[in-house]
């Protein structure tokens, strides 16, 4: 199964382990969660639907009744309801239980971030670290590109790759914060307060500096960037 069509599985398998759907509503679930990732259509999902089915990781409900496919004049749509079959809950734990390489890519850390709230703790910080470790390693391409950048191209295409580097830099920043919340919470130690200003949790990492030399305290992600990027929000931008 390639990379997009098994975060695909993962995404349908975590929202129908909530409560079983009809397709029409499953679709525009999963325009909310990958929605910042790429939009969805009926050519992609239901596709999707049918293999999980086959593998018996799904099962349709009055599966009997008769369908009338939808047309443009009739604009009828088969009301079939999907639910997790004992084996698609078995096979959602196990994705769930994934904290590989695969799991720190970008599309598949959003959807496994957004069902971080069953997934074991230890699972949780081998995800957050092996993402943080793979920002890294973009990083540091990004700002030997960016060097490089300044020599060959117009102020334009420098900024453009400067602000593809901030945002990475950002998510690290916000990726910090998380592990140091995991790991206060599983020590016993309190966490940042409710509208407390972030970096206010004991830590003692310095400034960062951005590319273009600006001193930015940690723990500020940029509420423009990805959907996952919300709860690391300082009181401020809140």
């Amino acid at each position: 199964m390639g990379r997009r069509s098994g975060v695909l599985e993962f995404a349908v398998l975590g929202l129908l382990h909530d409560a079983p759907m009809h397709g029409y509503e499953l679709r525009k679930r999963l325009n909310i969660l990958l929605g910042a990732l790429r939009a969805l259509s009926y050519g992609t999902l239901y596709p999707c639907l049918k293999s999980l089915v086959a593998q018996g990781f799904l099962v349709e409900d009055n599966p009997d009744v008769e369908y009338v496919p939808a047309t443009a004049l009739n604009g009828k749509r088969s009301k079939i309801v999907y639910r997790l079959s004992p084996e698609g809950k078995q096979r959602f734990e196990e994705l769930l239980a994934d904290s590989g390489p695969d799991a720190w890519e970008d599309e598949r850390f959003g959807v496994h971030f957004a069902f971080f709230g069953q997934t074991d703790r230890a699972v949780r910080m081998r995800v957050l670290e092996g993402r943080r470790s793979r920002l890294e390693e973009r990083l540091e391409r990004m700002r030997s590109s960016l060097a490089r950048a300044r020599e060959r191209f117009d102020d334009y295409t420098v900024e453009l790759q400067r602000h593809g580097l901030e945002s990475v830099e950002r998510e690290v920043r916000w990726l910090n914060e998380l592990i140091e919340t995991e790991r206060a919470n599983r020590t016993g130690r309190t966490g940042p307060a409710a509208g407390a200003p972030t970096g206010s949790t004991g830590s003692t990492a310095a400034p960062h500096t951005t590319s273009d030399g600006r001193g930015q305290e940690t723990g500020s992600p940029d509420p423009s960037g990805p959907p996952y990027d919300r709860p690391g929000r300082s009181a401020q931008e809140r």
